[in-house]
């Protein structure tokens, strides 16, 4: 069985900083991409930061700039450093990954944590 356990979110000033951590755990093979999506009530989950296993980086757009997304792959952790933080990124942050397991080996798996919520008051 494979967990993705968030840590890190809070109540935060604008213009604050935050740093989220996501740690994958279980009978894990390989990971592949990891990130982090957001979503507010009423609202789909969007993408605010992939990076692959070899450390290429993706961001939306309006986090660009003030978001850094990184991961450890020894330690099987992605984190995500949110700067210069706005009330529009308020939101519960998802840790995503693909992840094979080793009962499947090379197919890869969508896998999400629990959310951890950040708030930037307005």
């Amino acid at each position: 069985q494979v967990q993705l356990v968030e840590s890190g979110g809070g109540l935060v000033q604008p213009g604050g900083s935050l740093k989220l951590s996501c740690a994958a755990s279980g009978s894990i093979f390989s990971i592949n991409t990891m990130g982090w999506y957001r979503q507010v009530p009423g609202k789909q989950r969007d993408r605010v930061a992939l990076i692959t296993r070899t450390g290429r980086t993706n961001y939306e757009d309006s986090v660009t700039g003030r978001f850094t997304i990184s991961r450890d792959n020894a330690k099987k952790t992605v984190y995500l450093q949110l700067n210069s933080l706005k009330p529009e990124d308020t939101g519960v942050y998802y840790c995503y990954a693909q992840i094979s397991t080793i009962a499947t080996m090379i197919s890869y798996q969508d896998y999400w944590g629990q959310g951890t919520q950040v708030t930037v008051p307005s």
